[in-house]
């Protein structure tokens, strides 16, 4: 029986002060991942390229850029599973998810005085590592603040105030770029990045603080389960975690279909959505666009990424979350097809709102869709998978539109194959959605 205060909360449509501390770590985290997307490359290689003591040339820097995020991708996909696992079973996933926002507040506060591009690049694989290790414990956290019936609205409401609220410390960044050595020249490079780390940190950890006050665990695993992973070692705990992970990836495999048709489903369309997004700075390069129109236009795109969300977020409480997911990869299939007329910067604009409409309502509603059928009590080994689905994102995408440019291809028609994930990806969905759900409901 549901209680008078979850009536009350569902009538009034209003976020509960545990949603609300939930939704504002999307605010502190995205600003990070704004960040990185558009500067932390450009700071990088103001370090690493030059004729100087220890400096490369640009196509070795990029290289070593590319495996830097190889490595991070593949520790973050090891580690979250484990993670999750541990704190499901020993009720502590307050205490790491709160270690692991502190450790990557500090990291990327200390990337900014960083003079060497090696140690520069090291602490940004490591800001990364525990910044991503934050979001499976944090997604999962979401069985725990609201109810299954506010999930997709609550989830919607944390991409969008994420990307809006991004814009803020970003706006920060930029301005600390524009004055410094690039453009303006009115303050050094090591001040310019100074700013811009300093402030992305200090925003990630000051929204993150309300979550940290009132978060509180209410799905872990049974006392009987717990008891027994009560191990003095904490080798033989991680033991026990990959031995449990190994046992769910069996049992999704075997016997919950459901959610290996949908996690299918996910790496396929969500690998499309992170090849875009990766590759939208070199497709505005292959195409000779303005760079200053592009970060314009990557502003934009996190405003109307941030109201698609609040849109699909109240068509949720109407619709069934799948037929709103199938819109969206319809809608970026639709995106990547046009990506074969575009040649100049309204284009590319164009292009930019099209992504915008869909980017934070598919990420949000998958994010709700599985914490509905996956069980609450394990919800942070399962988001660990989760990860490992998402973190595979763009990697394989990122290959196609290599091997289409290798071959002699446009970036127009390599973004045009992304067409084919999306379609793929929607028939697995329907796959997924054709069966029942294994009643982790309650």
């Amino acid at each position: 029986m549901k209680s008078k205060e979850d009536n009350t909360q569902k009538k009034s449509k209003k976020l509960s002060s545990k949603e609300l501390s939930w939704v504002l770590y999307d605010v502190g985290n995205s600003a990070y991942t704004l960040l990185a997307c558009a500067l932390i490359p450009i700071w990088y290689k103001s370090l690493a390229v030059g004729d100087g003591a220890g400096q490369i040339s640009s196509d070795r820097a990029t290289a070593y850029y590319a495996m830097a995020i190889a490595v991070m991708t593949v520790v973050s996909a090891l580690i979250g599973p484990v993670c999750g696992a541990i704190a499901d079973h020993m009720r502590i996933k307050k205490a790491i998810f709160s270690t692991t926002v502190v450790v990557g507040v500090s990291a990327c506060i200390l990337n900014g005085f960083t003079p060497m591009w090696v140690l520069f690049l090291v602490i940004y694989v490591l800001t990364k590592i525990f910044y991503n290790a934050s979001l499976v414990f944090y997604d999962s956290m979401l069985v725990d603040v609201t109810t299954k019936d506010r999930m997709d609205e609550v989830s919607s409401y944390g991409y969008a105030w994420g990307y809006l609220g991004s814009c803020v410390p970003f706006l920060v960044s930029l301005a600390a770029y524009i004055c410094g050595p690039d453009m303006l020249g009115y303050i050094s490079n090591r001040l310019s990045m100074i700013i811009g780390f300093a402030v992305t940190g200090i925003w990630w950890l000051v929204v993150t603080v309300p979550l940290l006050k009132s978060y509180k665990q209410v799905n872990y695993v049974s006392e009987a389960a717990e008891a027994k992973s009560k191990n003095p070692g904490i080798l033989r705990l991680i033991a026990g975690a990959f031995a449990q992970i190994f046992g769910t990836i069996k049992k999704i495999a075997t016997k919950d279909k459901k959610v290996g048709l949908f996690l299918i489903a996910f790496f396929l369309y969500i690998d499309g959505v992170g090849t875009i997004i990766d590759n939208c700075i070199n497709i505005g390069t292959d195409l000779k666009l303005d760079s200053v129109g592009q970060v314009v236009f990557l502003l934009f795109t996190q405003v109307v990424a941030c109201i698609g969300s609040l849109v699909f977020g109240r068509l949720s409480q109407k619709y069934k979350t799948t037929t709103l997911l199938y819109v969206c990869i319809a809608g970026y299939f639709a995106v990547c097809l046009y990506a074969l007329t575009l040649h100049d910067l309204i284009g590319f604009g164009i292009m930019a709102f099209g992504v915008g409409c869909f980017q934070g309502s598919l990420q949000a509603l998958s994010r709700s869709y599985f914490s509905k059928i996956i069980p609450p009590e394990n919800s942070g080994e399962y988001f660990g998978i989760y990860d490992i689905f998402a973190k595979g994102a763009s990697f394989l995408g990122s290959l196609v539109i290599a091997a289409v440019k290798l071959a002699g291809g446009t970036i127009n028609v390599a973004v045009a194959t992304m067409a084919i994930f999306f379609a793929v990806g929607f028939v697995f969905l329907r796959l997924a959605d054709s069966y029942d759900a294994p009643g982790y409901e309650k």
